[in-house]
């Protein structure tokens, strides 16, 4: 269990002005970091205590979805890197 967020800077330190680029330019991109930190934050916020636990089950699914989507952020950065 990480109490850090997962900031997507920090996974991608290679891709930083990349993220910022597609950040700026694409804004399906734009949705799914939204969404990514929005996830993060909500597991975070959980895991550490700031806001009330969640059951396990949803708090296993909300990491499912994280990693989900951080799945596809990574494809676009890759496909972007080309």
């Amino acid at each position: 269990m990480s109490h850090l967020p997962q900031d997507l800077h920090d996974i991608f330190p290679h891709a930083a002005d990349r993220l910022r680029e597609l950040k700026e330019s694409d804004r399906h991109f734009r949705s799914l970091a939204d969404h990514y930190a929005m996830l993060d934050d909500q597991i975070r916020r959980s895991e550490t205590g700031i806001a009330p636990a969640m059951a396990d089950e949803h708090a296993e699914q909300l990491k499912r979805e994280r990693l989900a989507v951080l799945d596809q952020i990574a494809a676009i950065v890759e496909d972007s890197a080309s």
